[in-house]
């Protein structure tokens, strides 16, 4: 029996094939690509032979359409939502199914790879969001920010003669000495800062940091972290044991 765990966000879609006892994480196929790439992912789960699919989608109902029209036929499909409590984890939003799945299938993930522990969860993509879960599996809340690009991209198209600039391999130095290290400096500054203060008011004992810009905001955290691949896709994993589809 083989899964596909679907994590399509706003700008790009993430999945991966696995079996749904392997270790959490554990991918025989797994990849990336913009929407516009849907195509070429179609032709992949069908080569693969999956039987069944948890799809986590944020990027609205024509996305949805165009994931089911690609998905292999006949195939069991659950459209992964936010409810109460799934997992282990308690869902404490004042409206549970107003929180996006992908926010709760990173917490559900968070919380499987950290189990007892107070942690604090950064998803660094199109948005940042940072959310806390409790060592006894409540999800608190958190927070939401513009993510790098985003953060970049506002400065060049609201400020007089400021250049666009996307941050290199190696982070800054913290006072830069020019336009481009200062702006990468201040943008990557901003979202640490947004991840160290919720570690601070948690109390975390585990932090996880995931996304596609996580690479380059991990470097300036000052506190131990854990980088990890796609934890909206662990999380789906773990989901996916408790899943109607199995």
């Amino acid at each position: 029996m083989s899964l596909l765990l679907v994590d399509a966000g706003n700008t790009r879609i993430k999945w991966a094939v696995t079996a749904p006892d392997a270790r959490l994480g554990a991918w025989a196929l797994a990849d990336a690509a913009p929407h516009p790439g849907l195509d070429a992912m179609a032709g992949a789960w069908r080569m693969a032979g999956v039987t069944r699919a948890l799809v986590a989608n944020v990027a609205g109902a024509a996305l949805r359409e165009r994931i089911a029209a690609a998905l292999p036929p006949g195939i069991a499909v659950e459209w992964f939502a936010s409810t109460p409590e799934r997992a282990g984890l308690r869902n404490g939003y004042r409206n549970p199914g107003q929180l996006g799945c992908d926010r709760f299938a990173a917490a559900i993930g968070a919380h499987a790879l950290a189990p007892g522990q107070d942690v604090v969860v950064a998803t660094c993509g199109t948005a940042t969001t940072v959310d806390a879960i409790s060592k006894d599996g409540v999800f608190i809340g958190g927070m939401i920010l513009p993510g790098l690009a985003l953060m970049a991209g506002s400065l060049a198209r609201n400020t007089a003669q400021l250049p666009m600039v996307a941050p290199g391999a190696a982070p800054p130095p913290l006072f830069g000495d020019n336009t481009d290290d200062a702006i990468v400096s201040g943008i990557l500054s901003a979202q640490a800062g947004a991840i160290e203060r919720a570690c601070a008011a948690h109390g975390a004992t585990a932090c996880i940091v995931s996304g596609g810009a996580a690479p380059h905001i991990a470097p300036t955290l000052k506190l131990a972290h854990h980088l990890v691949d796609n934890i909206v896709l662990v999380g789906l994993h773990a989901a996916a044991r408790t899943s109607r589809i199995l």
